[in-house]
């Protein structure tokens, strides 16, 4: 007997529908075709014990197991419900009806138990585009796949709820939550808060700015200055997700198994802050099956790269094209995936190998030679994408033991979410730009007009500093954004003045 059951399986941030057709015929056999990886190939196993500890077994019959369409590799365990429910229901020991409405999906134990998968939230959203009124999926990804509209979802903890199910018509226990509601429930500040920051305005004024405009930014000091402290509380200040960014980097994180169990939608910002020793594949992504990386998993959020020059330079310069484009696509022979990468690049760094610069106090001194070894690891046109360089120094004694509360990020927020507002009004025509950081070269042109005094002085500093044409587009980008943090319409020459001040490593003295 012929029995269809779907599945599904998750290429980049996409799910495509799997129809797994089980026929039991007279015999003796059992044959799974349809390129399926190793990890299927020894789901016969964990289903015969599953249904055997649960009162059911794999018929001896020749069963053949084709997964369509058939050039199309699957890997995973997440196949285990699927190919079960099929052998069962082709095998009549179950009555199986209406399975076209079904997409089942599921790692089993040997007890029956159901084991978590990965991509529920991209598999949901594709049995909805495809019709299928139910899912039934492991009750821990329940939720995730629940944040699905016109989708009805069944989390179950073992086969045995399944085959009573289908079988007997004993009921399963829908999963429902409004979306919105458990959305806007957990927009709460994050652990870390401006507040706890003693001194560093100046540096305060810097995160404010970047995350007005979504700009990238590298912090320069000697160890202990605060630059770790500060990136970490730039997601606090960061405008709250929308609805879309937060179902956006959900389906990423799904994809990857990143979502915490009984979890629904991300509300909070990510913040990624992996290790130097990351490889270039563990960054952008990718792989023999390619799954996104950590400029992937930092999407709508942060990616926070501290000691910057230890870093491979292999790996920082996969990092350019990604800053440019806000995506990553990564081809293989067969197919190629494109991942979104729109992210917040903070970087931190020692100004030498000793960590000082020019200090007769500090306990290890450099030398200018020295120092620009070091910093010449970095490329120039990394540099480049990065708007805001400012050096961090260390906070005199005073304003540590001061037990004054400083500006907290509640507030700042308010300034940064205002500036953000009219950034979306401006750019509402356009689908791919939504703030100043984002702004291409004709937009640059459009907003960022200057009158001749503010001309006169980006010429001069262009001139001295030997800026090039991106470090140019660079600084109106960021006086754009001074300039809405103020809610001025136009750029005038403080604007201009202050984001100029914040190229430091194309200041002499640096790099020069």
């Amino acid at each position: 007997m012929l029995k269809k059951v779907f599945g599904s399986a998750v290429f980049g941030v996409e799910a495509t529908t799997i129809t797994v057709e089980v026929n039991v015929d007279t015999g003796i056999g059992y044959h799974l075709v349809g390129l399926p990886d190793n990890a299927i190939k020894e789901s016969n196993f964990r289903i015969a014990a599953a249904l055997q500890n649960n009162g059911y077994k794999i018929p001896g019959k020749k069963i053949i197991i084709n997964m369509s369409p058939a050039d199309l590799r699957k890997e995973g365990s997440a196949y285990d419900l699927t190919l079960a429910v099929g052998i069962l229901a082709a095998s009549e020991q179950i009555v199986a009806e209406h399975l076209e409405e079904y997409l089942i999906m599921g790692e089993l134990s040997l007890d029956g138990s159901l084991q978590p998968i990965k991509g529920a939230l991209p598999i949901a959203i594709k049995a909805r585009d495809e019709g299928f009124k139910y899912i039934i999926l492991p009750r821990q990804n329940a939720k995730e796949a629940a944040i699905v509209n016109d989708l009805i979802v069944y989390g179950v903890d073992t086969i045995k709820q399944v085959i009573r199910y289908f079988d007997t018509g004993h009921p399963l226990e829908q999963t429902l939550i409004n979306t919105r509601e458990e959305f806007y429930k957990n927009l709460e500040f994050p652990e870390f808060d401006f507040s706890d920051v003693k001194g560093q305005e100046g540096i305060k004024r810097c995160m404010e700015i970047a995350a007005a405009g979504g700009h990238n930014i590298i912090l320069i000091g000697p160890p202990g200055a605060g630059k770790t402290m500060l990136a970490k509380r730039l997601p606090s200040i960061l405008p709250p997700m929308t609805l879309h960014e937060a179902l956006e980097t959900t389906k990423i994180h799904s994809v990857v198994g990143r979502i915490k169990a009984h979890a629904g939608l991300m509300a909070q910002r990510p913040f990624r802050s992996p290790h130097h020793t990351i490889s270039d594949v563990a960054l952008v992504g990718g792989g023999a099956f390619p799954q996104p990386g950590e400029i992937s998993l930092s999407h709508n959020g942060v990616l926070f790269l501290d000691e910057l020059p230890e870093f491979k330079r292999s790996v920082l310069e996969v990092l350019r094209q990604p800053l440019e484009d806000r995506e990553v696509t990564i081809s293989r022979a067969k197919f190629t995936v494109t991942y979104p990468s729109s992210f917040m690049l903070v970087a931190s760094m020692n100004p030498s190998p000793g960590g000082y610069f020019n200090d007769p106090n500090a306990p290890v001194t450099s030398s200018p030679a020295e120092m620009q070894r070091y910093l010449s690891k970095i490329s120039g046109p990394l540099l480049d994408r990065i708007d805001i360089h400012i050096e961090v120094t260390p906070v005199p004694f005073e304003k540590l033991s001061d037990d004054r509360k400083g500006e907290s990020s509640r507030d700042i927020r308010k300034r940064v979410t205002a500036a953000r507002e009219l950034q979306s009004q401006r750019f509402k025509e356009s689908e791919i730009v939504h703030y100043n950081a984002q702004m291409n070269t004709k937009q640059i042109r459009k907003y960022c007009i200057l009158d001749d005094d503010s001309n006169q002085l980006l010429k001069t500093a262009m001139e001295r500093l030997n800026l090039s044409a991106r470090a140019y587009d660079r600084i109106l980008k960021v006086a754009r954004t001074i300039a809405d943090l103020e809610d001025a319409d136009n750029i005038n020459g403080s604007h201009i003045s202050e984001a100029i001040q914040y190229r430091s490593l194309d200041r002499e003295g640096w790099l020069g």
